[in-house]
């Protein structure tokens, strides 16, 4: 019988510790601070989750001091019941405490080497891989108005991506391919969402996240200025990079206090602070659940930072190109690599 997301979470507090990223910390703990919201949701906790892509199919990693997890190998090998997709541990399929216990079995057993790949010895898939919604912010950081010469917006801008803007960690970009000229690149800040959110309230609102990462909002400008709606400039194939972590909530403590900074062939172009942002993180999630109900695994792109091409003068814009590589950077969630061709 599949379970109910309810009946998957209520199993997450009987785990013991993992080591994660160097820490050791609790695994899937329910927090009694979520118990009574959104059903009773409570958020998986201590955990460092990776997409492992093979061909066509994504699988489950987990980052530990031994490397990551490959939990597909994992559960092959031991039969817990735990679930083998991030998608899986979004939508509560799988049993919680069994995806703990073979975290920290994996971990302390003799035999298991052969379950933990190296960092980078494989391909890495989006770190959030079927989202319901992409939903996207405009002009959410002071500076970078400033800088696009907008006024600070009075109330959130809110445009979209789909599921095939989505790619991983050291992907390939194939703009070439896109009858575009202006590429850009755009830092941002990615909440995923772990719980049903409907008219939350800003108090509540970040007990509904489930994780952040990494996440990089190209835009081809050319087209997203053809009309004055922006969506065609911004829904290309691979266009909305993700990953290549997705971090527990409780790691983050405070998602409008982090560094961040974007690179391009090793120069810094945007290097900035989520305190920036017009509208944070917990009045983002309040104000788009007054418009439209928010499912676990939905992500947001919360706005990028000062330092895009667009906001130079026009005669030093010098758009990205094949061949370009780019590094985004954010305190705690790691660095996403990307290459475009």
């Amino acid at each position: 019988m599949t379970q109910t997301r309810r009946s998957f979470l209520k199993q997450a507090g009987l785990a013991g510790t993992v080591a994660v990223s160097g820490v050791t910390a609790p695994a899937l703990v329910a927090t009694a601070q979520n118990a009574g919201k959104a059903g009773g949701d409570a958020m998986p906790r201590g955990l460092t989750f990776v997409t492992v892509k093979r061909g066509g199919e994504s699988s489950l990693g987990v980052r530990t001091e031994r490397g990551v997890l490959d939990v597909k190998r994992a559960e092959a090998a031991l039969k817990l019941k735990a679930p083998t997709t991030i998608d899986d541990v979004l939508q509560g399929r799988g049993s919680a405490d069994a995806l703990a216990r073979l975290v920290a079995r994996a971990q302390n057993g003799k035999g298991s080497d052969g379950l933990f790949l190296a960092e980078g010895a494989f391909e890495y898939g989006p770190c959030v891989t079927s989202p319901e919604k992409i939903v996207c912010i405009g002009l959410n950081y002071r500076k970078h108005a400033a800088e696009t010469g907008n006024p600070v917006p009075k109330t959130p801008i809110l445009f979209n991506k789909y599921n095939n803007a989505l790619t991983g960690h050291r992907g390939v970009v194939k703009v070439s391919q896109e009858p575009a000229e202006k590429f850009d690149y755009e830092i941002e800040l990615v909440i995923v969402l772990g719980k049903t959110a409907r008219n939350v309230s800003e108090a509540d609102a970040l007990s509904y996240v489930f994780g952040y990462c990494t996440g990089n909002d190209l835009s081809a400008r050319d087209l997203q200025s053809r009309t004055s709606q922006w969506m065609l400039g911004k829904t290309f194939d691979g266009s909305g990079p993700v990953g290549p972590y997705l971090v527990s909530a409780d790691q983050v403590p405070d998602p409008n206090a982090l560094t961040l900074e974007l690179k391009v062939n090793g120069e810094v172009r945007q290097s900035s602070n989520t305190a920036d942002m017009v509208f944070d993180c917990k009045a983002l999630i309040a104000y788009i659940s007054r418009h439209m109900t928010l499912r676990p695994g939905d992500i947001i792109f919360t706005g990028t930072p000062e330092g895009v091409i667009s906001g130079y003068p026009k005669d030093k814009q010098v758009w990205l190109k094949p061949g370009d590589k780019i590094a985004a950077s954010i305190e705690k969630l790691g660095t996403q690599e990307i290459t475009l061709a």
